[in-house]
């Protein structure tokens, strides 16, 4: 079986310090760099994804600031491409469809962030397009959301989207993954 790594969105501005953190995104960074190990160490591809926000009001992922940077534990080496995408859907706009169909994965395994909207739209677009997938809940993280005059805990926004996206994808934690390589 042939495998593809998707990391999607591991910058800076979601960390600490950053312009928009989310829950915990050290340890989904940490679970994230387990996986690129394995897939790397086992020879299967890896492709990056960085959301860039051009524009004059960006609330984040602005264009040569530090918070657009990919995070140091999962950056890219070699010839690892980035497909710069300035939309919550990686697919929309982008190159990713043809690089998925040119390296012809038979899995893609997604991580990312954020939980509740970048890995949600991928996955779906990427189930959507045919393609089987695998996330990996543990190198995923979302951010706390308000809804109704009521704050929704980052960990529960991100237990709720891994729940629906069940339906569109094996949810499996990294080790898991790696293992099944």
């Amino acid at each position: 079986m042939t495998r593809l790594l998707l990391l999607i969105d591991f910058q800076r501005d979601y960390f600490p310090g950053g312009r928009h953190p989310l829950v915990d995104p050290d340890a989904a960074a940490d679970a994230a760099a387990r996986l690129i190990a394995g897939f790397r160490a086992a020879h299967e591809r890896v492709v990056h994804v960085q959301h860039v926000w051009d524009a004059p009001d960006a609330a984040f992922f602005a264009p040569g600031t530090p918070g657009v940077e990919i995070d140091h534990r999962v950056a890219p080496i070699g010839e690892e491409p980035v497909i710069v995408k300035a939309r919550p859907n990686a697919f929309l706009g982008t190159g990713l469809e043809a690089l998925l169909r040119a390296d012809d994965p038979d899995e893609v395994v997604v991580a990312g962030m954020m939980s509740s909207m970048c890995v949600d739209a991928t996955v779906r677009a990427a189930s959507d397009l045919g393609f089987s997938v695998a996330v990996a809940h543990d190198a995923c993280a979302a951010p706390d959301l308000e809804f109704a005059g009521s704050v929704v805990p980052g960990a529960q926004v991100h237990a709720a989207f891994m729940a629906a996206l069940g339906s569109y994808a094996r949810v499996a934690d990294a080790d898991a993954l790696v293992a099944a390589g």
